[in-house]
């Protein structure tokens, strides 16, 4: 927990002196990405396999957020606490930023239709289970911001999985609303929304 907050103070460090950090050590977090992050995420953070999600695009605090929380152990994953066990706050935010300044890859949803049921969840959640609308937190697009990730062109399948761990409370390092709004949808509303948000 200690490990956990530091990582987190230093990221807030960051964020209130107005980003003076960006002189981050490129150099470095590209010398990490290279050695051992690019076997499962790809070499600019693309991911070609559902299991690893795509951190190209992602923003840099929620990178450095996450990196710490594998550290702590806090979000559980013993290959992630392996890969992070020596990183310091300084490094997983370089991390982030390196990963942020990527494009994400643009693909469209293999399934159209399921896309277009989660598109209107997305939009305007499900007054008849009450489940919320996602788009209040995450964005018109999925875009997310600097603590809420950016889940546009994730893997559907990834995301699925995600929100299926938040329903299940096994997912536990993030944002509480997150049980609460996962823990009413169906496994159809989960797939659809994670269906949509692969598209944006």
């Amino acid at each position: 927990m200690k490990k956990y907050l530091i990582a987190i103070a230093a990221v807030a460090a960051w964020q209130a002196s107005g980003g003076a950090w960006a002189q981050v050590d490129e150099a470095r977090a590209k010398k990490i990405a290279g050695g051992s992050c690019f076997l499962c995420h790809g070499a600019q953070g693309e991911s070609t396999s559902e299991i690893f999600p795509r951190l190209a695009g992602q923003h840099a605090e929620y990178v450095a957020k996450q990196l710490a929380a594998f550290k702590s152990g806090q979000r559980k994953s013993t290959a992630m606490a392996d890969m992070v066990a020596k990183l310091t706050p300084e490094e997983m935010l370089a991390l982030g930023h390196y990963y942020a300044k990527f494009t994400p890859p643009k693909e469209a949803p293999k399934d159209p239709g399921l896309a277009k049921m989660g598109e209107y969840i997305y939009a305007n959640g499900n007054k008849f289970s009450g489940v919320p609308a996602c788009v209040a937190c995450h964005g018109a697009k999925g875009e997310g911001a600097a603590h809420l990730p950016r889940l546009a062109h994730q893997f559907s399948g990834y995301l699925h999985t995600q929100l299926k761990q938040f329903n299940k409370r096994e997912r536990t390092n993030d944002n509480a609303v997150m049980h609460a709004v996962a823990e009413k949808m169906t496994e159809l509303e989960m797939a659809a929304v994670a269906e949509y948000l692969s598209g944006q």
